[in-house]
């Protein structure tokens, strides 16, 4: 018998893309070209911020902290994607697993947060533009971002302690390239029902944040029918359409995943493998181009920085 929990499973297996094993160094290519483009996307966010005076204001700090959610999931799913398609190697320990799933549930939890409070910032800029600045500030952003931060570890920190309770005896292949909370919990020969209920709780909180975004966007929409100028109508929902992106972006597949463990009997390991990698991979490294797009102060700086490098 295994030492860890007197289980007979001292490996978890992870999956890289049914069918294709034989082509998974060349799929690895452009999933390395994504996670480079999201981390130097997303580091390019963040210099720019940091080092722009300009930039230093509530808007941009909640950019920030989206841009450091959007990094904590590429690295955290980094080591397995990386070592699956480029080494074919499966194998995961049991601590290893629970730490990863516990990473990358904390900054998808996290991610949430932020995409809710970037809802609330632009309903007060819409609704009290004349009070913005004061409702609104830098300080209570830094406070908003450490309540966020803490939501995040409180709200996950039980996973992987209640994933080691379990005992895993015989099975070990899990369905993903990295490990979730509600994956690694069906492998499971002991009660699991405690886990059942707690990731139904955090993914009820998840889903209470998505219906808080629904509820901004409800208000700023009343508020920007009550504009008399077409003109400034649009000006005013111009100014969230970067963020219905990524809330658009980040619930669309974490939604369509949940579903697909939950309720889907028959789906195919294909489709909930590709659409689980969307969902880490998608978020940071779509968030950092539609801001460059949308946002122009953030595209100003970074054309200005290339055209400097470029100079030289």
């Amino acid at each position: 018998m295994s030492a860890f929990n007197n289980s007979e499973v001292q490996l978890f297996l992870l999956i890289g893309i049914p069918g294709l094993e034989h082509a998974h160094i060349w799929i690895s290519i452009p999933i390395c070209l994504m996670y480079l483009v999201a981390i130097t996307g997303n580091s390019t966010i963040l210099f720019i911020i940091k080092t722009e005076p300009s930039l230093h204001e509530p808007m941009y700090y909640l950019l920030a902290l989206l841009a450091i959610s959007d990094l904590g999931l590429s690295f955290s799913s980094l080591p397995t994607m990386l070592r699956i398609f480029l080494f074919n190697s499966m194998g995961i320990s049991p601590n290893a697993c629970f730490a990863q799933e516990f990473f990358i549930h904390g900054f998808t939890v996290m991610e949430s947060s932020v995409l809710l409070v970037m809802s609330l910032d632009r309903f007060l800029a819409i609704h009290n533009p004349l009070r913005y600045s004061s409702l609104l500030t830098s300080s209570r952003v830094a406070k908003m971002g450490l309540i966020l931060a803490i939501r995040s570890i409180l709200l996950v920190l039980p996973f992987p302690f209640t994933l080691r309770r379990l005992k895993y005896c015989q099975k070990n292949l899990l369905s993903h390239s990295y490990c979730l909370h509600q994956d690694t919990m069906k492998l499971a020969c002991s009660d699991n029902k405690i886990n059942v209920i707690y990731g139904f709780f955090v993914a009820l909180c998840t889903m209470l944040d998505l219906a808080l975004i629904f509820l901004s966007y409800m208000l700023i929409l009343k508020t920007v029918l009550s504009i008399a100028s077409l003109a400034e109508r649009l000006r005013a929902l111009n100014t969230c359409v970067s963020h219905i992106c990524a809330v658009l972006i980040f619930y669309v597949p974490i939604i369509t995943l949940a579903a697909m463990h939950r309720f889907a009997k028959h789906k195919s390991p294909l489709v909930v493998i590709l659409v689980a990698d969307i969902f880490l991979l998608l978020p940071p490294l779509m968030n950092p181009i539609v801001y460059c797009v949308k946002t122009r102060q953030i595209r100003e700086k970074v054309l200005g920085n290339l055209l400097n490098i470029c100079r030289r």
